[in-house]
């Protein structure tokens, strides 16, 4: 990525009570210097040691919004994104309410998990947050307010690229306090099914973050694509390996879905639809395997619910978001498996340094 050609920043001198303090240009972030006014000519510098080289929060420079339909209500919403303060996490709000429910994004607030993660507090839902907040993961952003005009995070393009250019639009601004990690110290692993019906996911220690999934739909279209895929984002790139995924559906699924109240929103706009045999998007896919990537994309959305990036491996076969639901209850519940953790920039692991960078 070119950098626009500026003007060399120059030291910074700060002196109180007859001492300078020289303040190189490269060090001014990584120290987290805060200057403060003490009503005469001096001027104090607080080094604060605990940002010092230290991977930081991150929020949005600034307010931005969009509007879409819901995926599976059909219902048209508008979507505010604002920057949201320190170890504030991500909170959608319900602002079409008379009185504004707020609802964080987290684990044990999930309610519902069929065909999409909705978060629930009594009567008021937020649903199909998972793609979302996979596009905040992959971006490495802690804190946000996520203001709805309706129930349903609107489906965009079916993947979570729309989200990602938004976000980036409004730039991202790092935060003067260190980002906490969940480190993953045992295996932790949920199953449904027996034998060829089978379904587990499961999260293992790992010195980074990376996933693996296996689908299995046999259906002629997805079967003539990979039905596995591996990322390890030391190496792969969420945003172009994973955020422009999408969504997909079976035509032979939608009257019973629809009378079920979902997939009300869906179309060849934003997922991909098969009939029978084959894909009946004229563009065709973006991936080779862009079935099985969504479904990493799923998966990373999910498991962000936890509340902080992790330090893990995922596994899974045929998982879901009710499996990607109870492995983080069931990882957040068994205390001894797991660790907050902050890095230093140069001790972490290079899986959190990627996008990141250049986001």
């Amino acid at each position: 990525m070119a950098e626009r050609a500026t003007d060399s920043p120059k030291p910074t001198e700060i002196s109180c009570c007859g001492q300078v303090v020289v303040i190189l240009p490269e060090r001014r972030l990584q120290y987290g210097i805060v200057f403060v006014s003490t009503g005469c000519a001096c001027v104090l510098a607080f080094q604060h040691k605990t940002t010092s080289f230290m991977l930081l929060q991150r929020t949005i420079q600034q307010t931005v919004s969009t509007k879409g339909v819901g995926l599976h209500s059909g219902r048209r919403v508008e979507i505010t994104l604002r920057p949201a303060a320190p170890d504030t996490g991500i909170v959608f709000h319900r602002i079409d309410l008379p009185e504004p429910v707020h609802l964080p994004a987290r684990a044990d607030q999930v309610g519902n998990t069929r065909l999409a993660s909705v978060l629930q507090q009594g009567d008021v839902r937020v649903s199909t947050v998972e793609h979302l907040m996979s596009a905040l993961a992959g971006l490495g952003i802690d804190n946000l307010h996520v203001d709805l005009t309706a129930e349903e995070v609107p489906i965009m393009d079916g993947s979570a690229g729309t989200f990602i250019y938004l976000l980036r639009s409004a730039g991202l601004q790092e935060q003067p306090v260190p980002k906490k990690f969940l480190k993953v110290r045992k295996t932790i692993e949920v199953r449904e099914g027996e034998g060829a019906d089978a379904k587990w996911a499961r999260l293992e220690p790992y010195d980074g973050f990376a996933l693996s999934f296996g689908i299995d739909f046999s259906h002629p279209a997805i079967d003539s694509t990979a039905n596995f895929a591996e990322v390890d984002f030391a190496r792969d790139s969420y945003i172009k390996t994973i955020a422009r995924a999408r969504t997909f559906g079976f035509v032979s699924e939608v009257e019973a879905l629809r009378a079920a109240g979902l997939a009300r929103g869906g179309s060849l706009d934003n997922a991909i639809v098969m009939d029978e045999y084959r894909v009946l998007n004229t563009d065709g896919l973006r991936y080779d395997d862009e079935f099985v990537k969504h479904k990493i994309l799923d998966a990373i959305g999910d498991l962000y619910l936890i509340g902080y990036p992790l330090v893990a491996r995922y596994v899974a076969c045929k998982s879901g978001h009710g499996l990607n639901n109870q492995l983080a209850r069931a990882l957040l519940a068994q205390q001894d498996a797991w660790e907050l953790v902050t890095y230093a920039v140069d001790e972490a692991p290079k899986s959190f340094s990627y996008d990141w960078k250049f986001a």
